[in-house]
């Protein structure tokens, strides 16, 4: 038998062969697991070598365990009301600490619920987004905090992979280097929420009106929404759309065990006051705001808007908006009596009514609110009826005596430009009832300043009709004459040279011929017309007589009134030393006005004005603070006996005489001051004060020109004043004048000791009590005539 290795092979043992399919598809898979291992190895050192060139560029992060961002000025009243702010952002730095629970598990529940148990990447939440997202639920993100406070605090928003590279790299660093608290910190100052608002507490106060630390859950969640839209679905532009996020997210917090089912259903059920974006602070002092800015910005620059400052002023809030509301209503009073002007704006009104409201809201665009002036788009019109859109969208109808205002401009024959029709823009105004009617925007501009005497600090200060529509400051910008309202200061120089509140005093005519006035004659007037004949120095203040004025500063002589003048305060370059002075042809200030009757107030010292109490940084420590002291006499400016009697003839003026409604109306005896009108009634004053408070009103137009035939300052000035003073005397007791050394009474007038009986100037002219018409030239500087630029100024006299 053949052998089993026999050549021919007949018993040879043989293996079967395989399939050639299976050969190929076990070499595919060779190829395929070397090519991804290869790759993998390729990824690996691919990613190796960019973190190697990658990390060393990365920012540092150090500076974020002593997190500063930008912070912005911040300007307080003296109770601590928030007056403004000024920087790019909004942002009230809050430590972790400070954040409310419900604040930031509403955060945690929306953004990153694992934000406490992965390490910057949450490689579980990756996956749930991409299976949410390719299942076509809800688009989720995977993008943790510590992913967010990378990209906002140091990266652009461009979405290339090798920003989404350094913004991994980066988030790895953050919490190599950084706490999880500190981590959140940063997002929850960080974050912008629209509006300016950066950060859960500005956000807060902004759209809620509340500090952060009395949130409640249902706040918390509609601005945990925000961050995702913070510019179109924050609760002032989009309240609907913010809703819809924060039921959203107050789901989230249940479902990730935050708060109750029962919790989040309340919650839901909570009304939420949003504070309107035109609402702006609850304090009116935008010219002090600006004042304190100039300020800080000259002693700062720019670090002014960053560094984070409060500055906390003299302004009493309550005061402060007793003022605000005192001007504006003594000003659109004043308003009602002039002629309409016609409406702001004409457009085309869309016929279909469906459009009307959208195209209202873009054409009132141009047109912001002033206060209580608000802009309305008319859709209606007719003598009797005028419709009006206002920018929420809804109509008001105003019949009657809401039309008063806009006669002319309903009547038929209204020219163009004044006529009221379908597509002009006019402003409107609601009273306490709810009742709106036609007004306008007045053309006259008013001021109010108020200050305590007895340091000088202000208390309230409106410069102003609208800071918005005029930022000139009319307190400390708007050189003025003062015209009667300056008399008292040279009264107060007349007691110096032995003149006495009962000192007899000639009203009858004078005349100054060209010899004099070195031009055209002049022969003043006293406003009321006519002459009263002898009476008191005291009479003649409290009925403003310009004769008695004028006869006064003959006698004393005009240089002795401008030098006697600057003890107040005031320039002399700005009262030059001529009779006109005696009815107030100089300039001054509302505000240095103000600082002159502070002499009267606090016994005779000169006080200097000041706003700014105090100066800190974020954390609260101090790095200014000035508390001036009160008058000392090195700041003795006139005699206390000088002031008690010119207080007293203010009294009167007050009590009997040209301002006689101030102590009617507020009912209390220790009222002081003088009315003050000028020539054609082109400025209206009235300065005044309780030994507490000085106040000062001014009424004109920028461009002098007549505020009315029978305009005065006790009729325009003085209500203002009655008005602030009501609410700023509030609760303050009656001051009883305390006699300093000195004076004497007799008869129930005072008399300096020494002209009490006898001495001093009893009668002005002599026995006769009959001064020649033509007055001596040696009081105006021995005979010297008045240069030709001064024509003008001798001829605009005076009224009271």
């Amino acid at each position: 038998m053949p052998s089993e290795n026999s050549p021919n092979g007949v018993n040879k043992r043989t293996t079967p062969s395989q399939p050639s399919w299976l050969k190929w598809l076990l070499k595919g898979l060779m190829w395929a697991v070397g090519t991804v291992v290869a790759l993998a190895l390729c990824a690996v050192m691919g990613g190796l070598m960019a973190l190697a060139i990658a990390y060393p560029n990365l920012p540092d992060v150090s500076e974020l365990s002593n997190y500063r961002p930008k912070l912005p000025l911040r300007i307080y009243t003296a109770e601590g009301t928030l007056i403004s702010e000024f920087g790019e952002e909004r942002r009230n730095l809050t430590p972790i600490d400070k954040i409310p629970k419900a604040m930031k598990d509403a955060v945690l529940a929306v953004e990153d619920a694992r934000f406490y148990e992965h390490g910057g990447v949450d490689y579980m939440g990756v996956a749930r987004a991409a299976l949410a997202n390719l299942g076509r639920e809800k688009s989720q993100g995977a993008s943790t905090i510590t992913m967010q406070v990378a990209r906002n605090v140091y990266l652009s928003s461009e979405k290339t992979y090798t920003r989404k590279i350094y913004e991994v790299l980066l988030t790895f660093k953050l919490e190599h280097m950084l706490t999880k608290d500190q981590i959140l910190e940063i997002y929850m100052n960080q974050i912008f929420l629209g509006n300016r608002a950066y950060g859960f507490a500005a956000a807060s106060e902004t759209y809620f009106g509340k500090p952060l630390k009395d949130i409640t859950i249902a706040e918390a969640a509609m601005l945990a929404g925000i961050p995702k839209f913070p510019s179109s679905a924050n609760p002032i532009a989009n309240f609907d759309r913010a809703r819809e996020r924060q039921l959203y997210i107050l789901d989230r917090m249940v479902e990730n065990g935050f708060i109750t089912k029962e919790q989040a259903a309340e919650a839901k059920e909570q009304p939420l006051r949003i504070r309107p974006a035109n609402e702006g602070t609850r304090v009116h002092a935008e010219y002090v705001a600006e004042m304190v800015r100039q300020m800080m910005f000259a002693q700062y620059g720019e670090e002014t808007y960053s560094r984070g400052l409060n500055v906390y002023t003299s302004i009493n809030t309550d005061d402060q908006n007793a003022a605000y509301a005192a001007l504006r209503k003594g000003i659109l009073d004043y308003d009602r009596r002039q002629s309409y002007r016609g409406p702001e704006k004409f457009v085309e009104v869309p016929k279909d009514p469906a459009e009307i409201v959208a195209m209202a809201d873009e054409a009132l665009t141009g047109h912001p609110d002033m206060g209580d002036l608000q802009a309305a788009l008319v859709v209606e019109a007719s003598p009797r009826s005028v419709t009006a859109v206002r920018h929420n969208g809804a109509k008001i109808t105003m019949t009657g005596e809401a039309l008063r205002v806009a006669q002319t401009g309903l009547s038929a024959k209204a020219g163009p430009a004044i006529k009221i029709r379908p597509g002009a823009i006019i402003r409107v105004t609601e009273n306490s009832k709810g009742n709106w009617s036609i007004a306008q925007v007045p053309e006259v501009e008013g001021a109010l300043i108020a200050l305590d005497p007895r340091n000088g600090a202000v208390k309230a200060l409106v410069g102003g009709f609208d800071f918005d529509k005029n930022k000139f400051n009319h307190v400390t910008q708007a050189w003025r004459q003062p015209g009667s309202s300056f008399k008292p200061f040279i009264y107060s120089a007349a007691l110096e040279k032995g003149f006495s509140p009962t000192t007899v005093i000639n009203d009858t005519p004078m005349f100054f011929d060209s010899s004099v006035t070195g031009g055209q004659p002049w022969e003043p007037k006293n406003y009321e017309g006519g002459f009263e004949g002898p009476m008191t120095m005291k009479r003649g203040l409290a009925r403003s007589r310009n004769m008695i004025s004028i006869r006064i500063l003959q006698s004393i002589t005009p240089q002795f009134g401008q030098e006697w003048v600057t003890r107040f305060g005031f320039d002399a370059d700005k009262h030059p030393a001529y009779l006109t002075m005696a009815l107030g042809a100089g300039s001054v200030t509302p505000m240095q006005l103000a600082a002159g009757y502070s002499v009267f107030a606090n016994g005779g010292f000169r006080v200097n004005p000041f706003l700014v109490t105090r100066i800190t940084d974020h954390t609260g420590r101090v790095l200014v603070e000035s508390q001036p002291a009160g008058p000392v006499e090195t700041n003795r400016a006139i005699d206390a006996r000088n002031a008690f009697i010119m207080g007293t003839m203010l009294n009167d003026v007050a009590r009997s005489g040209t301002a006689a409604k101030a102590q009617g109306q507020l009912k209390r005896p220790d009222i002081y001051g003088k009315t003050g009108t000028t020539n054609d009634s082109m400025d209206a004053w009235f300065a005044g004060y309780q030994p507490s408070l000085v106040g000062v009103v001014w009424m004109g137009y920028d461009t002098p020109r007549n505020l009315g035939a029978r305009e005065t300052g006790g009729g325009l000035s003085l209500p203002i004043w009655i008005n602030f003073m009501q609410t700023a005397l509030k609760g303050v007791p009656v001051s009883e004048p305390t006699p300093p050394e000195g004076v004497t009474r007799v008869g129930g007038d005072w008399y300096y000791e020494e002209y009490a009986r006898g001495g001093g100037i009893s009668n002005l002219g002599g026995a006769g009590l009959a001064p020649p018409t033509e007055a001596d030239p040696s009081a105006e500087g021995g005979g010297a005539p008045a240069p030709s630029e001064e024509r003008n100024r001798i001829l605009d006299m005076f009224k009271n």
